[in-house]
């Protein structure tokens, strides 16, 4: 079950900016505070948005791969001085690629928590409208790459529901199943072929990216999408003035160490944690004057 999210109401180049942001800190940010404030309001934003779809999509794909990058890190990452053990090969363990490999684990959930919550609130169209006349070829491609990914799930379970239907499901012998998988690429590969044919005349029939040619447009630029943008140059500005001052430095080679709890530590973090749940915020606030609405009508 979608849930109903008010930022995804606000423009598109609001929307877009946050993100990118977002996922510029997420990937840059390598403080302990940081990647956990990152990932838990990734995880909180993506369970609002998709409900018990998020949460079966960290359970199975996002913990496999946070813990594959956890153990993978100190098996081929030798720095550091703080030596725990020796491999077999005679390759030492240390802390420190330990802690750098949790470290990266938690950066990479969060930065694919964050597309997943990208590509819910960054539709194709919205994509389209903001890169359509700067880079048209190039947006559409993009638009219609991340488009294709659903529609090709959808209409492959309803070929396989419809192949079960007439019989051709799973069987005990080893050819039947292939011949039966070969008829259902078959059908997949057909119908990718005639989709993507009949977008492109659709599109030609259209005049996309023909000189002058105008497009409409649902999309306004209102007061409150003018004080979100303030508040994300305001945000990007002063979290880049605190790490330039030391406040979200972290190191994890040769030694693990940097800014601890202190003053300027905690003021950067804070209002990391405002930034990430941005969304969240504008939701509640959302619902509270929703309710209040009701309430006093």
């Amino acid at each position: 079950m979608q849930h109903r999210d008010s930022f995804s109401s606000f423009h598109p180049l609001t929307n877009f900016l946050y993100f990118a942001l977002v996922l510029v800190c997420a990937m840059f940010l390598m403080h302990p505070a940081s990647l956990l404030i990152s990932l838990f309001s990734a995880i909180v934003y993506s369970v609002s948005l998709s409900g018990r779809k998020a949460v079966r999509f960290l359970l199975v794909w996002l913990l496999p791969t946070m813990l594959m990058a956890a153990i993978l890190n100190p098996a081929f990452n030798h720095e550091g001085v703080t030596i725990l053990t020796y491999l077999p090969s005679g390759n030492p363990i240390t802390l420190e690629s330990v802690l750098y490999g949790l470290a990266a684990a938690v950066m990479l959930a969060a930065v694919v928590c964050w597309f997943h919550c990208y590509s819910q609130v960054m539709t194709s169209d919205k994509f389209v409208y903001l890169f359509g006349r700067v880079i048209p070829a190039l947006s559409l491609v993009l638009s219609m790459a991340l488009r294709f990914v659903p529609k090709f799930q959808k209409q492959f379970r309803a070929v396989r529901e419809a192949q079960l239907c007439i019989g051709r499901g799973d069987s005990d012998r080893f050819l039947q199943r292939m011949r039966n998988g070969a008829a259902v690429l078959s059908i997949m590969v057909s119908w990718a072929l005639e989709n993507a044919i009949e977008t492109a005349q659709s599109m030609r029939g259209r005049g996309y990216g023909l000189p002058g040619r105008t497009a409409f447009s649902i999309y306004r630029w209102e007061k409150r999408d003018q004080l979100l943008l303030l508040w994300l140059i305001f945000c990007g500005a002063a979290l880049l003035v605190f790490r330039q001052m030391g406040g979200l430095y972290w190191r994890y080679f040769p030694s693990v160490g940097g800014t601890a709890a202190s003053a300027l530590a905690v003021c950067g973090q804070l209002l990391y944690l405002a930034l990430c749940l941005t969304p969240v915020i504008l939701n509640r606030w959302e619902d509270r004057a929703w309710k209040h609405s009701v309430s006093s009508s």
